[in-house]
């Protein structure tokens, strides 16, 4: 690694980061709204989604919730979630394949992308500020903010947890989910041996007590954040277009945004077993139909049954689909992803007579 090389490379990184704050009141869902809400990171150039009618908007929550929202304002909502150690521009081309058919609200999860935690946010002792059930309100109050009463909703690795959360504690919002390349938390560490925490190592480094992994990751975000985009069996970076790098490495290679993502794996560990725990003691389960997708390469197809774990979990349908990627599914294989999207979501096309 060319240690020089990095520490340029975070330099000119750290130079561009921008704050901005622009409050006001959201207008009404429109194929014309253009909407700029509260304060965060300044939103990546809308030439990184290249999706049709799409516009930013920050809503004026705490944490500052950034998203962005385009695509078909008369078809159904889809709400897409990212992972770690993304931004909501990971699905910039499945979005672009699907803007004809859904409306499309993509949000940065809470210390991820735009979406910063307020100075003014406490952090609390069971890491409760960065738990999934508050990553999932967070959501549901900017589609909330858009109008939008129910949804179908996708979420990838960490975005694929707090879709998890998001069905348990608001059923009626909604309609179908997809989890892509994950099972559930508590099942994956209740799996843990050589093997799982050799593959996910992170989940033990990063929930170490604070500033140890954060120091230890210090200034060498960048080579980190390449390490990660490239591993789980995607075999190096080139299904990320040099925007999107781009905008992974300007979010990501900040001390407070790999703070973020250590509090985020923190609750994983902690709170988030115990809200799982709670629901599978009260039996609660996910009642809409649920989609799984996983890479045949990755870990989660080497050591899991994710239709099986998933269906123990939900009272409804569970139906999956291996795909010939590693992790990062979405991005390595987007056209097949938005295609696996919209058969589950609203059927096939009609077959032309």
């Amino acid at each position: 690694m060319d240690t020089e090389r990095d520490a340029a490379r975070l330099q000119q990184i750290n130079a561009v980061i921008v704050h901005v704050v622009a409050p006001h009141q959201p207008p009404a869902r429109t194929a014309q709204r253009e909407s700029e809400f509260v304060a965060g990171l300044d939103p990546a150039p809308l030439a990184v989604l290249r999706l049709v009618a799409v516009r930013h908007l920050r809503v004026p929550l705490n944490p500052a919730a950034h998203a962005r929202e385009g695509g078909n304002p008369d078809g159904p909502a889809l709400v897409l979630l990212h992972g770690f150690p993304q931004s909501h521009v990971m699905w910039h081309r499945v979005a672009q394949t699907l803007a004809k058919q859904f409306f499309i609200v993509m949000p940065d999860l809470r210390g991820y992308g735009g979406s910063a935690l307020k100075p003014d946010v406490p952090e609390l002792p069971d890491h409760s500020q960065h738990s999934k059930r508050a990553m999932a309100k967070d959501v549901l109050d900017v589609v909330t903010q858009l109008g939008i009463d129910r949804f179908f909703l996708c979420g990838h690795d960490r975005g694929g947890r707090v879709a998890h959360r998001l069905a348990l504690d608001w059923p009626t919002r909604v309609m179908a989910r997809c989890v892509i390349d994950i099972c559930p938390t508590l099942d994956m560490y209740a799996r843990t041996d050589m093997d799982f925490a050799r593959a996910y190592y992170h989940w033990f480094h990063l929930i170490q007590p604070a500033p140890l992994p954060e120091n230890m990751i210090g200034d060498n975000r960048l080579a980190y954040l390449h390490n990660k985009l490239g591993g789980w069996g995607t075999g190096g970076m080139a299904h990320i277009e040099p925007e999107a790098l781009a905008e992974y490495e300007r979010c990501f290679c900040r001390p407070e945004a790999v703070h973020s993502a250590c509090e985020d794996y923190r609750a994983s560990a902690t709170i988030d077993l115990d809200h799982d725990r709670a629901s599978r003691a009260h039996n609660d389960k996910i009642v809409c139909n649920t989609l799984v997708l996983w890479g045949e390469r990755g870990v989660v197809h080497r050591m899991f049954n994710p239709v099986a774990l998933w269906q123990a979990q939900c009272s409804a349908h569970v139906t999956g689909e291996t795909m010939p990627a590693g992790h990062f599914i979405p991005e390595e294989l987007p056209e097949t992803t938005a295609w696996a999207l919209s058969d589950f979501f609203v059927g096939p096309p009609a077959a032309k007579t």
